[in-house]
């Protein structure tokens, strides 16, 4: 889509977008205009145009036996390509959407779940450490041609549906959090020196593209080390300046902020109105509402939390020791613990996906990890793929509900549930 001197179809002029001053900041995010679309982009080039392909027989390595039973009960892949993804990127460089499987990287890839089929990509790919975000229907990404857009793609056919654009007086924005009417961005203040020792918060509205509001962050804090999510109306977040922040989504303005015993470098979870983070020996609760401590667990003496996810309602957290839990969010009442992966010599999960009554957990480490399918009523583990190659990269693992997704370094593989 072109800017047509300024104006977008369905949008607005630069000189009839709202100029905002944010705590104090005289600079306005979208002081070079914004645009808002639903139609297909016509003339896009660049990572704004998504490359289609048919990269990917979905024969994969071409195993007669994908699908069947190895040694162990381990599934053999019912597929495997090539896909590249950002070491940075975390958890969200794989996710599974529309019936495809998205992998963040240069090439950004969208293959067709059943098949393995590449559907479409972005050439360019992903700005490294930009997690693959959707929400009401779109992927939202920074432009990776660094011109300070904001880009919203239909997952499904990878074209260019939405486009905010920041002012001059700013960085590349990134995008930390989504939900169905606002984009959440950090974006640096840029000095007269191009330092940037400043930076705001604001949510970019879904139609129009426009800021809904900007805040000023503290002066020290820093755009990158940021991890956020979006419960409800409340945007949670927590940096390496052991901040926890929660702000209102429709005004961002801070409802509380307290300080953690740990610098957060994990993800956390979000639900039933509390934001849980491990940190060290204690996994934590707080309420959304007020920041108060609601309940805490301790791993044993000498043990630390890793990364906590909730999967069908389900709090599922590893420790150091490699003891698997299952915990009630609400409560924080275990409901099972598991030593399975120790005693097989496995090791330490950090993420986790579920479905068919498994719960399948991604391990930071290659050797003895890969992807553990563990029984998600009784945290019994049923067999760990890993596909040999010796790769140093985390895993990470994604499911369609009807096959699991294993990513790691350049190897994506579909697995059987």
């Amino acid at each position: 889509m072109t800017n047509n001197g300024g104006r977008a179809r369905g949008g607005a002029s630069r000189r009839q977008l709202l100029r905002l001053a944010g705590g104090g900041v005289g600079l306005s995010l979208l002081g070079a205009g914004a645009v808002g679309c639903e139609e297909d982009v016509a003339d896009g080039t660049g990572s704004g145009t998504p490359k289609p392909s048919g990269k990917g027989d979905g024969k994969g390595d071409g195993n007669p036996d994908a699908g069947a039973s190895g040694d162990g009960g381990v599934p053999k892949p019912l597929w495997t390509e090539t896909a590249a993804v950002h070491p940075g990127t975390g958890d969200g460089g794989l996710i599974a959407v529309s019936g495809l499987v998205l992998t963040a990287g240069k090439p950004m890839s969208a293959r067709d779940g059943a098949s393995g089929k590449e559907k479409w990509s972005l050439p360019d790919g992903t700005v490294p450490t930009s997690k693959l975000l959707v929400a009401g229907g779109r992927l939202y990404l920074p432009s990776a041609e660094y011109d300070n857009s904001v880009i919203g793609y239909d997952p499904a056919t990878g074209q260019e549906k939405w486009r905010s654009r920041a002012g001059k007086g700013f960085r590349q924005p990134r995008v930390i959090a989504v939900d169905e009417k606002h984009v959440y961005v950090i974006a640096g203040i840029l000095e007269k020196d191009f330092s940037s020792e400043r930076n705001v918060i604001a949510a970019l509205d879904t139609g129009s593209g426009r800021a809904v509001w900007q805040e000023q962050r503290d002066f020290g804090t820093e755009e990158t080390g940021i991890t956020a999510a979006v419960h409800g109306n409340r945007l949670v977040y927590t940096d390496f300046k052991k901040n926890l922040t929660v702000r209102d989504t429709a005004t961002g303005k801070q409802v509380w902020t307290q300080k953690t015993d740990k610098t957060n470098f994990k993800g956390f979870a979000v639900h039933e109105g509390l934001v849980i983070l491990a940190q060290g020996r204690e996994l934590q609760a707080f309420a959304l509402s007020d920041g108060a401590k609601k309940w805490k667990l301790e791993a044993g003496r000498f043990g630390s939390f890793r990364q906590p996810g909730v999967v069908d309602g389900v709090l599922y957290v590893a420790d150091s020791s490699r003891t698997l839990w299952a915990v009630r969010p609400a409560s924080g009442e275990k409901i099972w613990q598991s030593e399975d992966i120790a005693e097989a010599d496995g090791k330490t999960p950090w993420q986790y996906a579920g479905a068919g009554g498994t719960l399948y957990a991604a391990t930071e480490l290659d050797e003895n990890g890969g992807v553990h399918a563990v029984d998600a009523a009784s945290g019994k583990l049923r067999w760990t793929f890993n596909d040999g190659s010796g790769d140093y990269h985390k895993w990470l693992v994604a499911t369609d509900g009807e096959r699991v997704f294993a990513l790691h370094g350049k190897k994506l593989h579909a697995l059987p549930l």
